[in-house]
Order: C-alpha cells, then structure tokens, then sequence
C-alpha cells in the first residue's frame, strides 16, 4: 500500500471502525514523524505504521513510532530484534505479515503480538501458498493471534476466515479502491477493467515474487534482456536515493542487510529498488501502463469505489448473517 495508505486513508479507516496502518515505505524517514501526526490529526483512534526494517533511516521511523505512542507496527522481511525489542519496551504491538509458516514460527520467536498471513492471492510482494492452506497451519504453528490477508474483500471472506480459526482478516485492494483513496483516476480505470486472469505473479519488477496487473510495462520487463535489467535497476537506485535523502553508504547498508537477511541473489538486491520508483509512477502521476499496479486477485470481482465508512458496516453486516446463518440448526441451506 505504498503511496496509498496515506494519512487521509488510514484516518477514514479508523473512524469507521477499523485498523488503518500508515505505509512509511515511501516517505522520506525525516518526514515519517510528520506524516504520523496528521493521522493523529484527522482520527482519535487506535492506528498502526508499517515500515521496511532494512531500509535506509529506518531507526528514524522507529523512534517517531515510539515518540508518537502508535498503536501498532507492521513490518515484513529482515525484522531485526533491536527494532522489535525497542518498540516492544514502549508498549506497541508488533505485527509482522509473513507469507510461510516458518516466518510465522520466527515472527513469534522474536516477539510477534499478533501475525498477518498472506496468502498468494494477496498483492504485492507475496508467496506461493493459497491463504485457504497456509492459514490452518500457521494456527497449528503459533500461539498468538492470527490475522488472514490475501483474497478478501467482503463480509463473506471475513465469516469464512472467523470460521478457520483466524482473529480477522486484513485487506489491502478492497481499501485501494475506496472513495478515499488518493490513487489517481486513470490508475483506478486499469485496476476496474482488470480480469482475476490478469492479475498474477512476476518476478521480473525487483526480482521478489509481486502479485501484479500485467500492463504494457511489465510485459517489458519479462522480455527484457539482462543489460535493460540493470540499466533500469541503476536509475531506480538513483531516483530512490533521491526520494529517501540516503547517502550512497547507507543505501549499500541497507542492501547488505537486505542480502542477508533474505538470502536474495546481487542481481535482486540491484532490482530492490525498482518497486517504489515503478509504483509511483501509477500510484501518483497516473500512468497506469507505465507504472507498476500491485494487486491482490480481488480486484477482478471489484467495481465500485465506496465510501470507507460504508464498506467496513457492508462487510460487518454481511459477515454477522454469515454467521448467524451457520449457527442456526441444521446449518446454512444448500443452494
């Protein structure tokens, strides 16, 4: 949710009734403290920040996080423990989203107070087990709550997730989509007219699997030859120090943590900035087909573009006849 979770979003999120989290990924580190306090502004709710561990000035985003009193952090790859462990300390509960039960196995080693499972029908980075099947054996795995994502837009999903044994679900999509989201509206016409077939996986934009809707750029990238790759990897670089204010030593920090950490390939720590610069071109200037569009397969079921407030009481209201409905004797009637 890159560029998209923006204060205004995550606000209206939480006034309605659920957890926004700020996307801190592409704000500049000296800016997050900023960025933290409008949404302060604009809700009296509880709300989380999600942030990159292994970026540049991530400590900064850290230390706004703790300052703010937030809610909650969201993070994913290279979780460190000093972060963790800090934050823990100043009373915020720390959410990892992982992709394998092995990640959740660690995310609760190292402190985890609830987990976020996506499954391979999520957006953006994800892995390769269907939330259906990755979901039960996390539940077998960890013993903390246990949050499901990927493939979920309705109240239907959230009954069927309550049903498996998950505390809730989370939605990136659906939320994208909304009435305030600040995605652009030639960027929301390529996620409408997009079909679930559309929607697949690529390694080809940072070298990471990412869920995204094929456009002309991405078949570009596919066809592409090693050269263009690392040409188009070096400009990401540069326009991602330019954006982030890091130095050319903390940029090669952050990639040997990067490596390490994730045991990525030269070639796909070089790619690792391509996503932010390529979804920005889509998610802030419009350009839908030269752009990158992270997204979940849900977005081939959806739309229309409601209001926050009416799409959280929509999918409250749906998942409670759900429910109502498998408790009654004899279970739901067959169709």
């Amino acid at each position: 949710m890159g560029w998209v979770a923006t204060p205004e979003l995550v606000a209206a999120s939480c006034n309605a009734g659920a957890m926004g989290f700020l996307a801190t990924a592409t704000v500049p580190p000296d800016e997050v403290d900023r960025a933290i306090a409008r949404v302060g502004e604009l809700t009296d709710r509880p709300f989380g920040v999600n942030f990159l561990m292994e970026a540049p000035g991530a400590e900064k985003t850290v230390e706004a996080i703790v300052r703010r009193r937030v809610k909650a952090a969201s993070y994913g790859r290279g979780p460190r423990k000093d972060f963790i462990q800090r934050m823990k300390d100043a009373g915020v509960l720390c959410i990892p989203t992982v992709g394998a039960p092995r990640h959740a196995e660690k995310a609760a080693a190292l402190g985890a107070d609830v987990i976020v499972i996506q499954g391979s029908e999520g957006g953006g980075h994800t892995g390769s087990t269907p939330t259906t099947l990755l979901l039960p054996q996390v539940l077998d795995r960890v013993r903390v709550p246990v949050v499901a994502a990927g493939g979920f837009y309705d109240g239907r999903g959230l009954a069927a997730a309550l049903a498996w044994g998950a505390d809730g679900v989370a939605m990136g999509t659906r939320f994208l989509l909304t009435a305030e989201s600040p995605v652009p509206a030639e960027t929301l016409a390529r996620y409408f007219a997009a079909s679930v077939d559309e929607i697949r996986i690529t390694t080809e934009v940072d070298g990471l699997p990412q869920r995204v809707i094929v456009n002309d750029l991405v078949r570009r990238l596919e066809s592409g030859s090693a050269p263009a790759r690392l040409l188009r990897a070096l400009r990401s670089a540069l326009a991602y120090r330019r954006l982030t204010g890091a130095s050319a030593r903390e940029l090669l920090r952050s990639a040997v943590a990067l490596q390490q950490g994730e045991k990525l390939t030269r070639t796909q720590v070089l790619m690792a900035a391509n996503a932010p610069i390529l979804i920005r071109r889509a998610m802030v200037e419009g350009a839908a087909d030269e752009g990158v569009l992270p997204s979940g397969q849900v977005a081939g079921l959806l739309h229309d573009r409601p209001p926050v407030k009416e799409l959280i009481e929509h999918i409250v209201a749906e998942a409670s006849e759900r429910l109502a409905t498998l408790a009654k004797p004899g279970g739901p009637p067959c169709t």
